[in-house]
């Protein structure tokens, strides 16, 4: 059967998104574009905000519309949250965000004789156990995403996914090493360490073992491999964590720090479990650790009850955190979160007006960073061919561009010569190494 998946969300989603493809080509069906003619349109939903629901909601009437006679199978965040939402929108297979295995079991039974619509979803916050799923990338991705936990115990205010995913689970030690070694021999340069919440790896394993022991074990199994990581929680990054991780030489020097606001009357209405003072030395250790490392942030602006003078304090933050790169969004109010209830919602204008300024800031410290990078020379793992330039990223998640002839997937050293947008420019070094294992730092 010809089955089209489209996929909303977090890297999470991806992964898991590429796990389903993978399992989909290995049981002989044929993964078809999702704009074209296929008999089953799978939705991996995302319930981050309330924008993510309406994406979800239009993705899935489209699906619907185009083809009324093919099954549309929705599973993720949105129909683990709200699944009788996503029925009432006419799915005929409404799962959550667990047992992607069994919500493929079913959409074959459908294929084979389409009836009544079926609805599968647990208990999200019943889950004890973490499901494994095939480590892996898209076709043709020079990166593989290796997912080690799930789950999130934060319940920060405004955030619904602790009901959609669930309590902490983790991938043993072990067997992360062994899929780090797995993804090398297939042929991967580079692995991300994926979850919703990876900070939070090992809390339920309850043997000693905390992420820098599993970072170790993955970036020991396979030295070849470039190592890189999902998101952190900032309270993660310790003398010890820096200490132990700058000795790692695969280990990639970007940290993507969770900010959300740069102001601590903010963060505690978030019920985020950091201030600026202990953000901030984690920049600060990033930065003596590791030269020149890449580190991006999220923000959210105009969050229930913030001030003028409290964006203010936000934006001066982000200058002296000088971050290199940043993902800013107005808050979207979310029902069912404690901060969808708070008093003195800022109005939507205002929101999206601090936004905007936000984003010129974060525009500004993204070039100084890379103009600072001009005559460095940087290990660069090439992806793809645009605009008849290779492009791809160092290790600190800078994105270089250079002319060459079939670099995808290739490792190569690159003098930047200049800064064209968001992209380093540079040209591949005389002699540029090309193998395996050559320029991992």
């Amino acid at each position: 059967m010809d089955i089209a998946i489209y996929t909303l969300g977090c890297k999470v989603n991806q992964y898991e998104t590429q796990a389903m493809e993978r399992e989909l080509l290995r049981r002989g069906h044929t993964l078809a574009d999702f704009d074209g003619p296929a008999d089953a349109y799978i939705i991996n939903t995302c319930t981050v905000t309330a924008v993510s629901d309406k994406k979800c909601r239009n993705i899935i009437r489209r699906a619907r519309k185009s083809a009324p006679d093919a099954i549309v199978a929705a599973c993720g965040c949105y129909t683990q949250t709200d699944p009788e939402a996503v029925a009432a929108l006419g799915v005929d297979l409404v799962s959550g965000s667990a047992g992607r295995m069994n919500f493929l079991d079913k959409l074959e039974e459908l294929l084979q004789a389409k009836r009544e619509q079926v609805i599968t979803v647990d208990s999200a916050l019943a889950r004890r156990d973490f499901e494994r799923l095939p480590a892996g990338g898209a076709a043709g991705r020079t990166r593989a995403m290796l997912k080690v936990e799930d789950g999130c115990v934060n319940f920060c205010s405004y955030c619904i996914i602790p009901y959609a995913r669930g309590p902490v689970r983790s991938l043993p030690l072990e067997e992360a090493a062994e899929q780090a070694r797995a993804l090398a021999r297939e042929g991967y340069r580079e692995v991300v360490l994926t979850g919703i919440e990876i900070s939070s790896w090992g809390h339920d394993l309850k043997n000693g073992q905390g992420l820098i022991d599993l970072i170790e074990a993955v970036c020991g199994a396979a030295p070849g491999l470039r190592v890189r990581l999902g998101s952190l929680e900032p309270r993660t990054v310790t003398e010890e964590f820096c200490r132990r991780a700058a000795a790692l030489p695969n280990l990639c020097p970007h940290f993507h720090l969770s900010l959300q606001s740069g102001c601590d009357a903010t963060l505690a209405r978030m019920n985020r479990k950091y201030d600026t003072a202990r953000y901030y030395e984690s920049v600060r250790l990033l930065r003596e650790y590791f030269p020149n490392p890449g580190i991006t942030t999220d923000l959210i602006t105009g969050f229930p009850a913030e001030t003028e003078e409290e964006f203010t304090q936000t934006l001066e933050f982000i200058q002296r955190c000088a971050f290199t790169a940043m993902h800013i969004f107005p808050y979207s109010r979310r029902p069912g979160t404690p901060a969808g209830t708070m008093p003195d919602q800022v109005p939507r204008e205002e929101k999206e007006a601090r936004a905007r300024r936000a984003i010129d800031l974060a525009g500004e410290l993204e070039a100084q960073w890379l103009n600072g990078q001009v005559d460095c020379t940087l290990p660069v793992l090439f992806e793809e061919e645009r605009d008849g330039l290779w492009q791809g990223h160092a290790p600190n998640y800078a994105l270089v561009r250079a002319q060459g002839e079939s670099l995808h997937n290739a490792l190569a050293d690159v003098k930047i010569t200049g800064v064209e947008g968001d992209a380093l420019i540079g040209v591949l070094t005389e002699g540029a190494a090309l193998s395996p294992h050559a320029g991992l730092r």
